[in-house]
């Protein structure tokens, strides 16, 4: 039986149009493997009609631009979505539309939601496993949609420096980087420079963290804060993991109110304490170690910090017993 990459690249084959759709509220890895994948393909299949949808981010349009596509054309198609492990997350496209659906993912899901899926939670990001699709499939890619990938690698294993950074990881990094050339100084500025408020609000963040006794920080970010720093709502949540190499902290979280959908953006980091669980109990998930929610009631926020916190006293208590 064909490995699940060259099946991928089979079913890529087959159809004419394809749609490729990431999670909503996108991170740098949704984007670019979304970008990357669509750009992939048409540069290997140019009479294809290739889409990436979902909201515009205007912090990732360095990335490249992304698509609007009829519903007419969508009977017929093949619908790929990356980095979201459940349809009620996806961005931009609903399953009934599509002829066949196709997940590329690395998150954790009890559920199969696809026609076909290649899931690795052991991978370092989504860009990480479309890499892999290119190789195993001997598919041309050029220095743009290699830089693309690499960066998408790069954001969601915060530059090597997580857990879910492998041999793999590291190979894949460096087959795009000697075989492309790519100009790292450039994809580093595009990732990781900010203007002064945005730095200014990361400020704000440290000075006002609470950290519990138990080692759990968290933060809430009303649309007051948000404004006053000139920053957008999504901003917080990109700042989540700089926090990771604070030494009280087990477990931290950030809350911010998103104003457009009336409910509350939750982002969850660990260093070494499980917490996707928790997260799935107030409507959310993700990785055993960085996860997320959205949440309607600010009484429910109150509840999942205080079962972070709760988790964190478990595990204090268990290495003492």
């Amino acid at each position: 039986m064909n490995s699940i990459e060259k099946q991928i690249g089979k079913k890529i084959k087959e159809y004419d149009c394809i749609v490729i759709a990431r999670h909503i509220g996108p991170d740098p890895d949704a984007v670019c493997s979304t970008i990357a994948l669509r750009d992939l393909i048409k540069l290997n299949y140019p009479n294809k009609e290739v889409y990436a949808v979902g909201l515009t981010v205007s912090r990732f349009k360095f990335m490249g631009n992304l698509d609007k596509v009829e519903e007419s054309k969508l009977k017929d198609a093949l619908l790929i979505i990356t980095d979201v492990p459940r349809f009620d997350r996806v961005d931009g496209a609903s399953k009934e539309h599509f002829q066949y659906t196709i997940k590329i993912d690395h998150h954790p899901c009890d559920e199969k939601v696809c026609d076909l899926e290649y899931v690795d939670e052991a991978a370092s990001s989504a860009c990480q496993l479309i890499a892999n699709i290119a190789f195993k499939n001997k598919l041309k890619l050029n220095r743009e949609i290699a830089s693309v990938l690499y960066t998408g690698i790069v954001a969601d294993s915060e530059r090597f420096l997580l857990s879910y950074t492998s041999e793999e990881t590291l190979h894949i990094a460096a087959k795009l980087l000697g075989d492309y050339k790519l100009d790292l100084t450039t994809i580093y500025e595009n990732l990781y420079n900010r203007d002064f408020n945005e730095r200014k609000f990361e400020a704000y963040i440290i000075n006002h963290l609470t950290i519990t006794e138990n080692g759990f920080g968290y933060i809430k970010i009303n649309e007051d804060i948000i404004k006053e720093y000139h920053v957008d709502s999504a901003t917080a949540s990109n700042m989540v993991n700089g926090l990771n190499f604070i030494k009280e902290l087990k477990v931290w979280a950030f809350s911010s109110f998103d104003e457009k959908n009336k409910l509350y953006k939750i982002n969850i980091r660990s260093r070494g304490i499980v917490i996707n669980d928790v997260a799935e109990q107030f409507n959310g998930g993700g990785h055993k170690f960085a996860s997320g929610a959205r949440i309607k009631e600010e009484e429910q926020v109150d509840a999942l910090f205080q079962a972070l916190d709760a988790r964190c006293k478990e595990e204090n208590e268990q290495k003492l017993s």
